[in-house]
């Protein structure tokens, strides 16, 4: 698609038009990508500003999970050397939280390994979530897997105000990476979660051999859910999992999978997550592709990026940090264009 053509798609999604599969898969054929990332930013930029959006992350009870992802260490069913523990110490996750609260990060999500929560260990979460609210400006995610309505109420009492669960891939693919929870009961926990009054946060990983028609197809089931914080991870190969061998994505194809994900959900934060490391310098890249958003520090088995580095290349981006003053927070939309 011609630069004139990406020019008249992008006024079209402005005056509210919403772009449809087949127009999308024609993004991809451009002779051209550096004029679909361009375009994506453009967008970006017309309807968020420069306005980034920082949340981060704490493995609050790590691996031992009964689930058989094949792209996770945390599954008790693959030989990895993760750090195992039930819960984190309340002590050293209020010091996480409190250099995220120093450094402006707006929210942060406490996330647990396995299938879902029991209610004792919710009841821990809950009085740490009270402990942190007490002595940081932060704002709360959670993601703790599939979600009873009796869990999503008890995490909003909390302070919770979204809750995340990734689709991870299209409905066709997911089978292919986990066959002990399916695509449906990720979609029902996140409808659980908006009816007790959380927003929602959920997305994928990439390169976990999926076609690009899978990522399209994910890209417009995120939309058609009406999801508008959308982290994308890049696949880390871990050893020990059953998709060690497969290959990273090569940076223009990351590029390419962003700018697809603006343009199909134009008012979504794109929220580039875990993996974003194996790029090296060219994760910044991304940021002029449509993203607009991160999370920073570490993740929940590999090491991010220094929280001080990403902030100093993101100011150089022109971008600008802006915490939740004014912010409809049941979608977190602060589109100021400061």
């Amino acid at each position: 698609m011609t630069a004139p053509l990406l020019s008249s798609l992008l006024r079209s999604i402005l005056a509210g038009k919403a772009i449809d599969r087949e127009t999308a898969r024609q993004l991809v054929q451009t002779g051209e990508p550096t004029h679909l990332w361009q375009a994506a930013d453009t967008l970006r930029q017309d309807l968020h500003g420069n306005r980034f959006h920082l949340c981060s992350i704490i493995n609050a009870r790590s691996g031992n999970c009964s689930e058989d992802c094949r792209f996770c260490a945390q599954s008790a069913r693959h030989h990895t050397t993760i750090p195992r523990y039930r819960l984190i110490d309340p002590d050293k996750a209020l010091l996480i939280a409190r250099d995220n609260d120093r450094h402006g990060v707006d929210r942060l999500s406490l996330v647990t390994s396995g299938r879902s929560v029991d209610a004792d260990s919710l009841g821990r979460l809950a009085a740490l979530y009270g402990e942190i609210r007490a002595r940081t400006g932060l704002r709360f995610c959670a993601s703790m897997g599939l979600l009873t309505k009796t869990g999503a109420i008890r995490l909003r009492e909390a302070g919770v105000s979204r809750y995340h669960c990734n689709l991870e891939s299209s409905r066709e693919y997911f089978p292919m990476i986990c066959t002990t929870h399916s695509w449906e009961d990720k979609v029902s926990t996140l409808q659980i979660a908006r009816q007790a009054g959380l927003s929602l946060c959920s997305g994928g990983i990439i390169g976990l051999g999926e076609t690009m028609d899978d990522r399209i197809d994910l890209a417009f089931e995120l939309r058609e859910l009406d999801i508008r914080s959308i982290p994308l991870n890049i696949h880390t190969p871990i050893p020990g999992t059953p998709l060690a061998d497969l290959p990273t994505l090569p940076i223009d194809e990351v590029l390419t999978t962003i700018a697809l994900f603006r343009l199909i959900n134009p008012q979504a934060v794109i929220r580039l997550a875990g993996g974003r490391q194996l790029m090296g310098n060219n994760q910044y890249r991304c940021f002029r592709a449509g993203a607009n958003g991160a999370i920073v520090g570490n993740y929940l088995t590999t090491v991010g990026v220094r929280l001080e580095r990403d902030l100093e290349e993101l100011r150089a981006l022109g971008f600008t940090f802006r915490r939740n003053a004014g912010c409809r927070d049941s979608q977190d939309l602060c589109l100021s264009k400061n």
